[in-house]
């Protein structure tokens, strides 16, 4: 099974919050809903602004916990390397 890590945020240079999932479109929805209580529910973190893609979730999972080690700025260069204005990438995953 495939699997994606991303950060979604609540606005540029916000709030950040790292997670993986099988199904990004469906994932980055339920953010998006506050379909469940906790972390980005309770800051707003619905915009995509970082992924990456995996053709196995273990790998993905395992980037996750790295990544999640790393200091805030490390995250932040991470994020302009692929997205350097903050753009909602959501909006182009069914482009």
């Amino acid at each position: 099974m495939a699997g994606y890590v991303y950060i979604v945020t609540n606005r540029p240079n916000g709030v950040l919050y790292i997670g993986v999932t099988a199904d990004l479109e469906r994932r980055i929805l339920e953010h998006r809903s506050r379909a469940a209580p906790g972390f980005t529910a309770r800051y707003g973190c619905d915009r995509l602004v970082w992924y990456e893609d995996y053709p196995d979730i273990s790998d993905a999972i395992q980037r996750e916990k790295r990544l999640k080690t790393w200091n805030r700025a490390w995250k932040i260069r991470l994020i302009h390397e692929m997205n350097s204005d903050w753009r909602d990438l959501y909006e182009e995953l069914n482009q």
